[in-house]
């Protein structure tokens, strides 16, 4: 690095000094010229005859110049042969361009020409004078055009950076929602399969209680099917489903389970992950519920908490203390470990899931999400629209 940064110390001073020595050179070889131009000071009309030719002659080379710079990019890879076609565009162009002002000059009658008597006696006295500033002119052009190509090249890299990141986080964005579809569609045949399983055992003992479940099944199944297509449902029509599945268990438990449903007004419209509370519940009863032989019971509740949603499933069964792993040993079944992947990639660190022994016995699973109202969705979807 240190040696780089020297070699272009040393670039810079070399270029430098040779610009020095060719305006010199250009003073020492035309002093005479320079003498005789302000012998007189010249007027402001005659300035802008002499002057204004020369930029506007170089102006109109600018495009010329621009094109063989991005033909010709002195670049890492080539620098040495772009170079050296810049060089010799530099002074085939100064050269031309000095040759057409000298024209112009001597046809407007500017003063420090008119001494001379026709153009091959003004090229062969004037043809090399001032060179220097014309290659001052190309390398400026040369620069700009520089900067302007590689400001564009900038804003490519910058457009496809940004392209790529909108394609990475759609893509993201897709197999997070295939992920989650996936883990819905295996809750799904998860409760089916549990479903079926009590209405088998049930043919033989209770063939009424049976046929009531099956029909509670088809209910529940239809509901499920309205809304397949929906990774969030607002919290009132996620209860629609819970109660159709709750109807089919107090089919199967008959006085043996009883439930309570707390549900905070304001919680209701709130967006909760489709059929989050079932897999919940049905391992409240599996575990805590059909073990016992005395009446059992589950506690739902929904409320807002600042700016979150808190749901808790509670039931009145042994709880986790009763020769269960607790905490991070805890080795919940399909719904739950399900539960926990479908929240994960839903909010990310924005939700917690909590399964602990509850205060007055059982277990009480906790999950809070983000509170956004389905109402809050519907109204920026037409603003969007």
């Amino acid at each position: 690095m240190a040696k780089r940064h020297s070699m272009m110390w040393v670039a810079a001073l070399t270029g430098w000094t040779l610009i020095g020595l060719t305006f010199t050179l250009n003073y020492y070889l035309f002093a005479g010229h320079y003498v005789a131009i302000f012998k007189e000071p010249p007027t402001l009309k005659e300035m802008l005859v002499w002057e204004l030719p020369y930029w506007l002659l170089w102006a109109a080379l600018s495009p010329l110049i621009l094109r063989l710079t991005r033909r010709f990019r002195i670049e890492r890879e080539r620098w040495a042969r772009s170079l050296a076609v810049h060089v010799v565009a530099c002074l085939i162009l100064s050269i031309a361009h000095r040759a057409v002002y000298l024209v112009i000059g001597w046809l407007l009658h500017v003063a420090a020409y008119q001494k001379l008597s026709s153009i091959p006696e003004l090229y062969a006295s004037d043809i090399l004078f001032n060179l220097p500033t014309g290659f001052m002119s190309y390398a400026a052009i040369l620069l700009v055009s520089h900067a302007i190509d590689y400001y564009h090249r900038y804003q490519e890299e910058e457009l496809k950076i940004s392209r790529l990141e909108t394609e990475l986080a759609q893509a993201q964005l897709q197999a997070a929602r295939a992920q989650l579809e996936a883990l819905k569609m295996q809750l799904q045949p998860h409760f089916l399969f549990n479903t079926l399983n009590s209405i088998s055992a049930l043919l033989e003992e209770d063939a009424q209680a049976a046929e009531e479940m099956i029909a509670r099944l088809g209910d529940f199944l239809r509901l499920t099917l309205e809304s397949s297509g929906a990774q969030e449902v607002p919290l009132q029509e996620e209860m629609e489903f819970l109660r159709c599945y709750l109807e089919i268990e107090r089919v199967r438990f008959q006085d043996r389970l009883s439930v309570l449903i707390e549900i905070a007004p304001d919680a209701l419209d709130a967006l909760v992950p489709n059929m989050i509370l079932q897999p919940i519940v049905e391992n409240a009863i599996r575990h805590g519920i059909a073990e016992r032989i005395s009446e059992g019971r589950i506690e739902i509740r929904a409320a807002r908490v600042g700016d979150s949603l808190r749901l808790s499933v509670k039931d009145n069964g042994p709880g986790l203390s009763s020769g269960r792993p607790t905490g991070s040993k805890l080795k919940p079944g399909l719904g739950l470990s399900n539960t926990c992947a479908r929240l994960e990639q839903l909010y990310g660190a924005s939700h917690s899931l909590e399964i602990a022994d509850a205060r007055e016995g059982g277990a009480q699973v906790t999950v809070e999400i983000p509170f956004v109202a389905a109402r809050t969705i519907g109204i920026k979807q037409q603003a969007a629209v």
